[in-house]
């Protein structure tokens, strides 16, 4: 079975360290222990966070001496973004028949307007002594 990519994706982006190792990377490369420094947890727990990223292929390390520095890889983003726009024409579709619904809600009914009656003509009065 070929391994899933976006699955792998998806798993790697559930946790919220992971997600804030990556907005980091963004900035551009960095050392694991710079990496390390904001979390409150050792540097072998964020170097475990970081091989679930690299099985990921959202980030690549590489080594230069001493210094290991993490970069990061945004293709697999790519196929998340592409993934969820499938979605999104279905949801905008979604919004309108909601909006449309609801400015239906919101305008007074309009009142069938009743025939007009035609009343009698009024009598003519006669002009002169009232009768007793």
């Amino acid at each position: 079975m070929p391994p899933d990519h976006l699955s792998a994706t998806f798993a790697a982006l559930a946790d919220p360290t992971r997600r804030a190792i990556l907005a980091r990377l963004a900035s551009g490369e960095t050392s694991v222990t710079e990496l390390a420094a904001p979390f409150e947890m050792t540097t072998p727990a964020v170097t475990k966070h970081l091989k679930v990223l690299e099985r990921a292929g959202l980030i690549t390390r590489s080594r230069q001496a001493q210094w290991r520095p993490c970069q990061l890889n945004a293709a697999p983003l790519q196929e998340v973004a592409d993934f969820i726009e499938q979605y999104r024409q279905f949801w905008e579709e979604s919004f309108d028949r909601l909006d449309a619904y609801l400015k239906t809600m919101q305008s007074p009914p309009k009142k069938p307007r009743a025939p007009k009656k035609l009343l009698p003509k009024p009598k003519e009065r006669k002009i002169g002594r009232k009768k007793r």
